[in-house]
């Protein structure tokens, strides 16, 4: 990069707001090609690496593994987190955009889609997001916030609710080494769970889940699998008939007498409405997909939906950010000086993987602006108001953070986290706090 800095000799600036994978890697590679500029990640909450952190599985540690290359950047690398700093409510957009010669919005899409039907938002109907991150100990989320009973319903058929359904019915044994929020799961469950049916819109060979995810369920033990609606014709594709036969497999495997809980996937029905008996839910009502036609009507104490996410709205005071449908779609870019990337750019759709190539190329687009403006530098974060400054959370904080959730974490838990939005702050400062004086 051949502008770093403006005729002034004042550094430029890029703030990120969210600090998830999209946010991070964005960072990373304004960071390689930019070496000089000031780079801020902002997040909302205190501790950094969004969706890793809290949507993740709690039970696939080796994806949440990717924050040790973030953890890097953060450490060594000149990169700044500015944790518990909520742009909209402590620091409004414009108020960033003043102080940032460039601010990209990383902030992922939060809530869970509704089925989009009278009677949707029934309080027994919950998203899978939020049970994600429920398990996840997010602040958010209380932990006894979702009852289940006896006999749920998983509305979707991607990785979302084939992650939810492993995470209902894996045994306690199943979560060694993982930093599954027990007391969470244990009030889940505690009906106990009997019965799951798990739905989906397009045919099992067409499904949006990993194959990969599937033959995961081979092996737990104390679950019957039941699949309804296969059809050979639905086959065709390497992919489509790799499908296929790990649902045989699993169905064909799953005749275990000592099952306390019983699955049943369906394939090719679509959300119709709910059963009530007074205000209480009773069950939910499909019809055929794509010109199946018929019905199907299944009881439920409980429905959760995984048909994708939304912008997380506005609350009072905050601002909020609407998803963006003027970006460049190769670049991300807004207007001059503004960005997006991730899922708050793209939707609903890509892994943690496809985050990255979308981060290259919105970095690319960032570090060009920064190369040939011809404007002042902004000031960065020293330039913010003092009340934003002193409420920032550090990665220094963060470790304090990370540090005691490890050394609280249960037998057999690589942590135990805190839920607590004001604990973790606490704990944060105390850092702080205790640091040598001149430190």
């Amino acid at each position: 990069m051949s502008n770093p800095i403006d005729e002034g000799g004042s550094r430029r600036s890029v703030a990120v707001v969210g600090s998830g994978p999209a946010g991070c890697y964005l960072a990373q590679f304004v960071r390689k090609a930019a070496p000089d500029v000031e780079i801020v990640v902002f997040d909302r909450l205190p501790v950094p690496y969004g969706l890793v952190r809290y949507g993740v599985a709690a039970d696939h540690q080796g994806t949440k593994a990717v924050t040790r290359q973030f953890d890097r950047q953060f450490e060594r690398e000149d990169v700044v987190f500015a944790g518990n700093i909520e742009i909209g409510r402590d620091l409004s957009l414009e108020e960033l955009r003043s102080r940032f010669d460039v601010v990209v919005l990383a902030t992922g899409l939060y809530e869970d889609r509704p089925l989009g039907f009278a009677g949707d938002d029934h309080p027994s109907i919950y998203g899978a997001g939020k049970v994600t991150r429920l398990l996840n100990a997010h602040p958010g989320e209380a932990a006894r916030s979702v009852h289940l009973g006896g006999s749920c319903v998983i509305v979707g058929n991607g990785n979302v609710a084939i992650d939810v359904l492993r995470l209902l019915v894996r045994p306690e044994s199943g979560f060694v080494d993982t930093d599954i929020d027990d007391e969470a799961r244990a009030h889940l469950v505690s009906a106990p769970l009997r019965h799951v049916d798990i739905v989906g819109r397009s045919p099992a060979g067409s499904a949006r889940f990993d194959t990969s995810l599937i033959r995961e369920f081979q092996a737990i033990e104390g679950v019957r699998f039941e699949v309804r609606d296969l059809d050979d014709a639905d086959g065709g594709s390497e992919g489509a008939n790799g499908k296929l036969e790990a649902l045989r497999q699993l169905s064909a495997q799953s005749g275990a007498q000592d099952a306390t809980v019983t699955v049943t996937f369906h394939f090719g029905w679509a959300p119709l409405g709910v059963n009530l008996e007074g205000d209480t839910l009773r069950g939910i009502r499909f019809g055929g997909s794509d010109g199946k036609g018929g019905r199907l009507e299944l009881e439920a104490d409980s429905v959760i939906t995984a048909i994708g996410f939304k912008p997380r709205q506005a609350v009072s005071g905050d601002q909020g950010f609407a998803l963006p449908d003027v970006a460049d779609p190769e670049t991300g870019r807004i207007e001059a000086g503004l960005y997006c990337t991730g899922w708050f750019r793209r939707g609903p759709t890509g892994t943690i993987p496809e985050n990255r190539n979308d981060a290259r190329s919105v970095a690319a687009a960032v570090v060009a602006e920064l190369a040939t403006s011809a404007e002042a530098a902004k000031g960065g974060f020293a330039r913010l108001p003092d009340a934003v400054i002193g409420k920032a959370i550090s990665f220094e904080g963060w470790q304090a953070i990370d540090a005691f959730e490890k050394t609280a974490a249960p037998p057999n838990r690589r942590r135990r986290k805190i839920r607590e939005h004001e604990k973790l702050v606490e704990i944060a400062l105390k850092q702080r706090l205790d640091l040598p004086e001149g430190g």
